[in-house]
């Protein structure tokens, strides 16, 4: 959990830094592979210390398993505690975070989908701009937001403006791309690169399909428990908006809510 937290950090970022969110996909995978070769033996040394502390019972690593439903260690080919502990438990739990969590979440076409959409980045004056990258981004992932007339004129308009919004005094020092796309509006240039605008609106939603879904998945676990799961989806689709956004409705005033729901209709019981 140590290793991976930082990853899930950057993703639940509701700005995505796709490059620093890709550089800790690496470096996660890699203090993962490091941790199933040599770190066994460290949290071995650790647990056992825990338990000496606590007057807890360490079995004898060396000693026949025999699992809970209670099958000799003949059954089970002579597996050690050992062996149980190692493979059974430590290297699947890490396999399964590898295999399942990280690599079919960031499997190659999306990886490739992030790499090509760093390429409209602003950060750095725009080091990463690159017109090859953003047709392709668009060519590729995009196929049914751009029409092939779309797509030669989308060139067109990239070579403009890597000669006029990259070298723009009014777009430098920009960090992120929802800035760059605020910027674009503030200068009135979406109207003359309405297709590259296009392009930043369709990576910005990146974010959405990542972050928000899990955070609401989250939020669902946490409403409709067992004690709730009889809510209907309206009054749980409500819940969920208050509790995902709660930044923001911890500003509304319950009593405006009350007066107002009260000055709707007459009703019997009084609500003042």
């Amino acid at each position: 959990m140590g290793i991976t937290d930082l990853l899930c950090r950057a993703l639940q970022e509701k700005s995505l830094d796709i490059l620093n969110s890709m550089d800790f996909v690496s470096t996660t995978k890699a203090l993962l592979h490091t941790l199933r070769a040599e770190g066994y033996d460290i949290l071995l040394m650790i647990v056992q210390s825990v338990c000496e502390n606590n007057g807890i019972e360490i079995p004898d690593m060396n000693a026949c398993y025999r699992s809970a439903t209670g099958r000799s260690c003949h059954q089970r080919n002579s597996i050690t505690f050992e062996h149980h502990y190692r493979f059974d438990v430590f290297h699947d739990a890490i396999d399964f975070q590898v295999e399942e969590v990280l690599n079919n979440r960031f499997n190659d076409g999306a990886v490739e989908l992030l790499r090509l959409s760093s390429a409209l980045e602003p950060r750095d004056n725009f080091k990463l701009f690159n017109i090859e990258d953003i047709y392709k981004l668009a060519e590729k992932f995009y196929p049914n937001d751009f029409s092939g007339q779309e797509l030669h004129y989308l060139r067109s308009q990239l070579e403009h403006y890597k000669f006029d919004i990259i070298h723009h005094e009014r777009f430098q020092n920009i960090s992120t791309i929802s800035e760059l796309c605020r910027r674009l509006v503030e200068n009135e240039k979406t109207q003359y690169y309405h297709l590259i605008d296009r392009s930043i609106r369709l990576v910005l939603t990146l974010p959405v399909s990542t972050a928000t879904t899990e955070r609401s998945f989250s939020s669902m676990k946490l409403l409709k428990t067992s004690l709730r799961n009889k809510m209907e989806e309206e009054l749980l689709a409500d819940s969920m908006i208050i509790y995902i956004e709660r930044e923001f409705t911890a500003e509304i005033d319950t009593d405006s809510i009350i007066d107002e729901f009260y000055s709707m209709k007459n009703r019997r019981a009084q609500l003042q």
